[in-house]
């Protein structure tokens, strides 16, 4: 018995000590912030560029820029950037550098963002690898406006659909949603399935008043004055798209203490291979206060941040802007509510075409004075009537060609009548003109006009008017 409990007592002496359990993270909380990390996306952020500059060597193995293939990058490079700063505006494509390199910073803005961290800190990370991108990420010289356009454009579109996938999450988590909100933002989609519980927190939006439309529509030129010529040809063309108002004033509980608690959002394609993106447009509110007039009247004001991307046959323009304005609602009549927006500011901008020589950029930058307003009159919820209106100067201040500079107008005026359910159908006119001038080149003027026939399917709220009386 005694050896026995001797035997016993050694094996006990030798056996090793117990491990403490892992400690898992602990979940994200939005209102204390626990749970969040900075390192998470300081780390995907230039893992996400490494993987972006490898698919760029394989797709655009052929470009070339003073004598270098752009997407060979190499320490030599990096160095090159670094050690010069030898920041130029670029010459590639519109589309490339006012659409492709927003949604480029909306990515790693969602990165920072579904790890926790706020819209600040989240556009401070954008930035960042923006900047990492112009120097690492190509060999040509780093460019002025991919770093405006990439970081800060990009956060605003990147916090929109941040919220809009939230959204989506909201409404449910099986697999058709989570595919949804996966396709909305990515970004937001990864951190959920690779981190499991840990980011999978929803963001406390404050349930707001929210309107959204999905639509279709089939579309004639019915104008085309280039250089004062019209146009022989009239082009027939197909059209979706997709809006949403998020955070209408007038909820009763709803505030706007945080940026982009308001937002009004635009996204539409087109059948044409050339050029499958029409117009994203995209308001933000980041400073702001609620107010109210009597009864009917309720509204915010204050700074708006704004992206816009238009590209209508003829001309293109693109803004990254902050304005000063108002969003309103008002109660007409029983039934009858009147929503609208006025912003003017300054930003800056790009738009074309303009005169170049072969292999150059057929587009023009600079500080862009700008000027926005919109109504919508909803009868109920069987019909809505809308009118707005965008005007921008590209001037030729900020610029590489400052006796540039372009003039260019926006509007489009339209109804939507609801048949059934959330079925409508509507009509649209949509209405561009541009003047330009360029040193000793005549001045240019062009104007495009489109009516489209459009259906339309609506969110629950039909067409969005608030009630608080």
């Amino acid at each position: 018995m005694v050896v026995v409990a001797d035997n016993a007592a050694e094996t006990t002496f030798f056996q090793p000590a117990a491990r403490p359990p892992t400690q898992e993270p602990p979940p994200l909380s939005w209102n204390t912030g626990t749970g969040k990390s900075y390192a998470i996306p300081a780390l995907e952020i230039p893992a996400f560029l490494i993987g972006l500059n490898l698919v760029d060597r394989v797709i655009y193995s052929g470009d070339k820029e003073d004598d270098k293939k752009v997407y060979s990058v190499n320490l030599s490079t990096t160095w090159e950037h670094l050690r010069e700063q030898n920041w130029v505006f670029d010459k590639d494509p519109f589309d490339v550098n006012q659409f492709a390199h927003p949604y480029q910073g909306a990515v790693m803005y969602g990165l920072a963002r579904s790890a926790g961290l706020s819209f600040w800190e989240s556009l401070l990370y954008s930035n960042m690898g923006s900047f990492i991108w112009k120097m690492a990420g190509e060999t040509d010289p780093p460019s002025i406006n991919d770093q405006i356009t990439t970081g800060n454009a990009g956060s605003l579109l990147g916090e929109a659909l941040y919220r809009m996938a939230n959204l989506v999450l909201r409404d449910g988590n099986d697999t058709l949603h989570e595919a949804s909100a996966a396709l909305i933002s990515p970004a937001t989609a990864f951190n959920r399935h690779v981190f499991g519980d840990r980011f999978k927190t929803l963001y406390p939006d404050h349930d707001p008043a929210v309107f959204w439309r999905l639509r279709m529509g089939l579309s004639l030129d019915t104008n085309k004055d280039n250089l004062g010529t019209t146009a022989e040809i009239l082009r027939h063309d197909a059209t979706v798209d997709f809006s949403m108002i998020y955070g209408l004033p007038g909820k009763p509980g709803y505030t706007y203490r945080r940026p982009m608690d308001y937002f009004d959002f635009l996204f539409q394609l087109r059948a044409r291979s050339s050029n499958p993106v029409g117009n994203v447009v995209l308001r933000g509110l980041l400073f702001g206060e609620r107010y109210e007039l009597g009864n009917d009247y309720r509204g915010i004001w204050g700074l708006y941040g704004s992206y816009d991307y238009i590209s209508p046959e003829l001309f293109r323009v693109s803004t990254m802007a902050l304005s000063l304005g108002s969003t309103a609602q008002y109660w007409v009549a029983p039934g009858i509510a009147l929503q609208g927006s006025v912003l003017a500011g300054v930003g800056f901008g790009a738009a074309g075409q303009t005169p170049t020589v072969s292999g150059e950029r057929d587009y023009h930058y600079g500080v862009t004075p700008l000027a926005s307003a919109s109504l919508r009159l909803i009868f109920g919820d069987r019909t809505l009537c809308y009118l707005s209106g965008n005007e921008y100067y590209v001037s030729g201040t900020g610029s590489d060609d400052s006796e540039g500079s372009e003039l260019i107008f926006r509007g489009n005026i339209g109804f939507t009548v609801r048949v059934y359910k959330r079925h409508g159908f509507g009509l649209q006119y949509v209405f561009s003109s541009r003047e330009a001038k360029y040193g000793s080149h005549p001045s240019m003027h062009e104007s495009e006009g489109s009516i489209s026939i459009t259906y339309s399917y609506l969110g629950a709220s039909k067409f969005g008017a608030v009630e608080w009386r």
